[in-house]
């Protein structure tokens, strides 16, 4: 049997990437793959199927809105069957796409659930491969909730929600994160009345809380209701649908919510389960996750870990961005990751994008800073869109070093884009204002943000 230079454990956005650049740097490479499809959770039950429904719901939305366009529409309706077909349809053809890079590149695709017996060797199956190093790329699922048994019919995960038979009544989601604003958003539009629950007093943990204060507001006027500062005790199912009763949190009051469905969507939690890491001396911290130093080595020479199942945050292009920085230092190269200059975007309407430090953080660290902020409101683009909830908001040294920039409105993932290139390349606000912004755009209010940050906005 052939020796591999290395064998990746997942086909997901960090493992397959790793492989393709590492067939491109000439290591001989085979990834395995259990799920039948490649890709991962985001190709598969994740990122791709979510947006799809996104962009098809915005779509059967926007109908009602269509008035003061001066625009009738009589008749229309939903096909959920046809949406679902689409989102489907998307999925399988990027799937297939990933297994033609791998033909094109070189690598080799075994199909199986893996376990490492030994260093040196991935078992797959009743066959062994020997290869010089392993990769663990085995990501994520979702977070289960003590005491609640998810059954992706009634109580669902992120995703039964991604493929509901029928549109709910009344859809609970617990959990104010990405996925739960993402998907509590798909199945609002298609006429759920959708209310969140979560445990804090806020909603977008992690976010600059301004910013996370403007999604709420925009997001309650689109129909979202919102439930703050409660925790889920338990769920019975009954005759008349699921009951619910919560704690309010810090207070000694209980209180009961009715609903058909509930989605679960209290985060994600790594995937390391038989893969044999306790019998071969892998370090895993407290919380599940795979212990690696600088060069993504575990602590048993010849394996590697990356992506969701190391810690950092668990989002598919920090996969990749890990997977390529690995495989090009195992191949003698210089590979590196800037984790403070990742970005994470909620694909909601309004979209929600940070990069960097919140402004919480920077008092909380005692750091000097100046901020500038710039609303859509005042941008002549958002308002002939009718797009105009939201903000820019960058954070910056006196000196004008950008250290976060956080946005809530349309196209903010798009838009966030070129503020992590300025942080990449060491830009100021100053580069990013004296660099001329086509009109009328959004990207406006970006440098209008900046201007804002040096005391010299103009439309403000």
């Amino acid at each position: 049997m052939s020796l591999y230079d290395l064998v990746v454990i997942g086909g997901g956005p960090g493992g397959y990437v790793a492989a393709i650049r590492a067939a491109q740097l000439g290591l001989k490479v085979a990834c395995v793959e259990g799920r039948g499809a490649l890709g991962g959770t985001c190709l598969n039950v994740g990122c791709i199927p979510s947006k799809a429904l996104l962009s098809s719901s915005a779509k059967f939305e926007s109908l009602s809105h269509l008035a003061g366009h001066g625009i009738a529409v009589d008749g229309a309706s939903l096909d959920l069957g046809a949406m679902m077909g689409r989102k489907d349809k998307i999925v399988g053809d990027l799937t297939k796409g990933i297994a033609f890079l791998f033909k094109k590149n070189g690598v080799d695709l075994i199909e199986g659930w893996a376990s490492i017996p030994a260093p040196g060797k991935v078992q797959v199956g009743d066959d062994v491969f020997e290869t010089k190093n392993i990769l663990i790329a085995t990501g994520s699922e979702p977070t289960p909730l003590p005491g609640v048994e998810i059954d992706e019919i009634d109580v669902v995960s992120s995703t039964g929600a991604l493929s509901l038979a029928n549109v709910p009544e009344h859809l609970v989601v617990v959990g104010a994160g990405v996925i739960g604003l993402e998907l509590g958003q798909v199945w609002s539009r298609l006429g759920a009345k959708v209310t969140v629950v979560e445990y804090l007093d806020r909603i977008l943990p992690g976010i600059d809380g301004e910013i996370a204060k403007l999604a709420q507001r925009a997001l309650s006027k689109r129909g979202l209701k919102f439930q703050l500062g409660r925790a889920l005790k338990s769920i019975d199912k009954g005759d008349e649908g699921l009951t619910l009763t919560l704690d309010r949190v810090g207070k000694d009051k209980e209180e009961q919510l009715q609903a058909d469905k509930v989605l679960i969507a209290i985060g994600r939690r790594p995937v390391i389960r038989g893969l044999g890491l306790e019998a071969l001396g892998v370090s895993v911290n407290g919380r599940g996750f795979v212990e690696v130093d600088e060069r993504f080595a575990t602590s048993v020479p010849g394996i590697y870990a990356i992506g969701d199942c190391v810690p950092g945050p668990m989002l598919a292009h920090k996969a990749e961005e890990d997977g390529v920085a690995c495989v090009e230092m195992l191949a003698g190269e210089a590979g590196h990751v800037d984790y403070g200059t990742v970005p994470g975007i909620v694909y909601t309407d309004p979209e929600v994008a940070s990069v960097g430090v919140t402004e919480e953080a920077l008092k909380e660290a005692g750091t000097d800073y100046v901020v500038g902020k710039f609303t859509f409101m005042a941008n002549s683009r958002a308002r002939a869109q009718g797009e105009t909830d939201g903000a820019v908001k960058v954070l910056a040294t006196p000196e004008g070093k950008i250290l976060g920039a956080h946005i809530c409105g349309a196209h903010g993932g798009d838009l966030i884009a070129e503020l992590v290139l300025a942080m990449t390349k060491g830009a100021t606000v100053s580069d990013v204002a004296a660099a001329c912004h086509a009109h009328p755009a959004m990207a406006e209010a970006v440098k209008e943000a900046c201007l804002d940050a040096m005391g010299r906005a103009i439309h403000a």
